[in-house]
């Protein structure tokens, strides 16, 4: 999100460009807002990807929920970030595809002053005055899809979280929802190329007065891990998988360091690290580019949880709880990394034992006020790894409403 990067030095996107590529990420689309200052950051990112020799490639990301796209003239705004930096070595081409591989969010309303929308994005791609890729994310019937001659492929956004759940869904349902909407963006797409996502959380908490989103997507039952376990088993029929996200901070799913300059989201982010995810997802990247599960070669526990009980009433909070709020369970989920067979010992109020085979193994526990977190794992009669987070508290009366997690790992 660019549209957080305000401050950012080009130390900033070096140390981001690093911290990604060591982790097995390839590259960063840009989500690029309306704001003039963002031309500046790009420039910034791409300066600072100069300085190192890392493959690493960037995409823009055209947020078209910000950007004007009414006219024709609107074009301009994206005209301008193609030609500054169209042929900059470190913009991502797909495969042997010609052309810039550029993306949107949104855009099913950007006409371009054009009749319709595959009008509209053609009249887009004759315009940038570089051959594009394009690979959106429009929220339409992907049934639509055939009929478009401007896509050269679909991104699935919201693939990755069960965004049909609700109150009246089944227990079942709820604790294992289907993720299967990238079937239908594959069958559509007739071998075009497809972008799946994966999103290790969801929550957003703003009011009327601002944004005016408060919900969340039910991320229990280690959903980030489930997720990506289903894309390693379908890697044949996906081109690419974007996560999302390195820094959305307003909604709850940055896998990157919290930094930058953040939208009005302080107080559900700011001491909840989600480095966890970072490192999980470092495993299962390595697993879809190789098309099978590595041997684990370190002793690790990741473990997240949210702040407080669902049920718990905040005190001091303008905003009420969010919508969905009822969906998630007061559990802390645990994925432990063993290099052979081990005992993991999860204490509390009573202490879990489990016997884990090398591999990865999910595991959870119940959660009451107050409660904490404390997990080791045990081999020979020796603790090889632990996670005893000092931070984290199960808090019973919380002063505003915090449906983000806490992640930690050993």
């Amino acid at each position: 999100m660019v549209g957080n990067t305000f401050p950012y030095t080009q130390q900033d996107w070096l140390e981001d460009i690093t911290l990604a590529y060591e982790h097995n990420v390839d590259g960063f689309a840009l989500n690029i807002g309306s704001e003039a200052w963002q031309l500046d950051r790009i420039s910034d990112c791409f300066a600072a990807a100069s300085k190192t020799k890392v493959p690493f490639w960037f995409f823009f990301s055209f947020d078209m929920s910000s950007l004007p796209s009414t006219t024709a003239e609107d074009i301009q705004f994206m005209c301008r970030y193609v030609r500054r930096f169209g042929k900059n070595e470190r913009m991502f081409r797909y495969g042997h595809v010609p052309g810039l591989f550029v993306s949107t969010f949104a855009g099913e309303q950007s006409l371009f002053g054009q009749p319709t929308l595959d009008d509209a994005w053609n009249f887009v791609k004759d315009r940038l005055a570089s051959a594009i890729h394009y690979v959106p994310s429009l929220f339409i019937d992907p049934a639509l899809y055939s009929g478009m001659r401007s896509l050269d492929g679909a991104f699935n956004w919201n693939g990755s979280w069960p965004v049909h759940l609700n109150s009246n869904s089944t227990r079942q349902e709820i604790e294992c929802p289907t993720l299967d909407s990238d079937d239908e963006h594959i069958r559509n797409l007739n071998g075009r190329t497809f972008m799946s996502a994966v999103s290790p959380w969801f929550f957003t908490h703003y009011g009327p007065e601002s944004w005016n989103k408060n919900w969340i997507y039910r991320g229990d039952d280690w959903l980030f891990v489930r997720r990506w376990e289903q894309l390693v088993a379908m890697r044949d029929r996906v081109n690419i998988v974007q996560i999302i996200s390195w820094n959305d901070y307003g909604e709850s799913h940055y896998i990157g360091p919290i930094k930058g300059a953040q939208p009005n989201s302080q107080s559900w982010v700011d001491g909840y690290p989600h480095i966890a995810f970072l490192k999980i997802a470092n495993y299962f990247i390595r697993t879809f580019k190789e098309g099978r599960y590595p041997p684990v070669y370190e002793d690790q526990i990741f473990a997240w949880a949210r702040p407080h009980p669902k049920n718990a009433i905040a005190s001091n909070d303008r905003v009420p709880k969010p919508e969905h709020w009822d969906l998630t369970d007061d559990k802390v989920w645990v994925v432990v990394f063993a290099k052979s067979a081990a005992t993991v010992s999860m204490h509390g109020r009573s202490t879990f034992e489990v016997d884990v085979r090398a591999g990865f193994t999910k595991l959870y526990q119940a959660l009451k006020p107050k409660d904490g977190i404390n997990i080791t794992m045990e081999r020979n009669g020796v603790v090889v790894a632990k996670c005893s987070p000092l931070k984290f508290t199960f808090e019973p009366r919380p002063s505003v409403y915090n449906f983000n997690v806490f992640t930690a790992c050993s």
